[in-house]
């Protein structure tokens, strides 16, 4: 057989020229979609209505905002692309009626976990063919201390339910392996639980959690400590 021949291309010149103006003008930058997520989730545990601008409207997001429309929250979504959330207080999530889908989104899953580890409900999620092969056990170990039950299917995989513990138990969790969901998801059960809930992380991830808690009225503390840091939140706040 013949080997094929590799001819050099042809060069071109290339040349440059000045700009006749500026560049200029105006653009819109997609929202973050962990941020969104977030947003979504904390306004409906909030008191009151929350607005929202900017949030990315990714499947991924829009499995968040169906799961707080059927966990009781109002979501709606207004012509000017604001997004508004009327909450119903930390602990008052309603048992929902059918099972939670989550798509192919793990953050939502797993911070989803933490809200429902400390509502006395009852709940079922489950996830596109990638989701269900990705593992919640990173999760449901912690969240079982607080009281919550989880049943899933071997290796901690979706479909799971998800019985909510009556009277959750604050934690005191150290991180094995640096993970916001991780951390995020022991947060938001401790929302939920009477006494003071502490998580320990070795190295210090993104803070999109302890950040907008704080903004939406929660009592958290953050402190450095080596490469990582240590965050307390006091439960049941308004």
């Amino acid at each position: 057989m013949d080997s094929e021949v590799l001819r050099p291309m042809a060069s071109h010149p290339m040349a440059s020229h000045r700009p006749a103006a500026p560049l200029s003008g105006r653009i819109a930058v997609p929202g973050d979609k962990s941020i969104s997520h977030r947003a979504l989730m904390f306004g409906a545990l909030a008191v009151g209505e929350t607005r929202i601008t900017g949030l990315l409207t990714g499947e991924d997001v829009l499995r968040t905002a169906a799961a707080m429309r059927v966990l009781g929250a109002e979501v709606t979504h207004d012509e000017d692309g604001t997004w508004r959330v009327a909450g119903r207080g930390v602990g008052g999530l309603i048992e929902p009626a059918d099972v939670l889908d989550m798509g192919n989104s793990g953050t939502a899953a797993r911070l989803l976990c933490g809200i429902l580890a400390s509502h006395p409900i009852f709940s079922v999620m489950t996830g596109d063919a990638s989701l269900r092969r990705r593992p919640m056990r990173r999760v449901i170990d912690p969240l079982t201390a607080t009281g919550a039950r989880f049943v899933s299917r071997a290796g901690g995989l979706l479909p799971l339910s998800v019985e909510g513990a009556h009277e959750a138990l604050p934690l005191t969790y150290r991180v094995p392996v640096p993970s916001a969901q991780v951390k995020s998801a022991v947060l938001l059960a401790g929302l939920n639980a009477r006494g003071v809930t502490r998580v320990e992380e070795p190295e210090a991830t993104r803070d999109h959690t302890e950040n907008m808690l704080r903004h939406f009225g929660a009592n958290v503390h953050v402190e450095t400590e080596g490469a990582g840091r240590v965050i307390t939140l006091h439960g049941q706040p308004e």
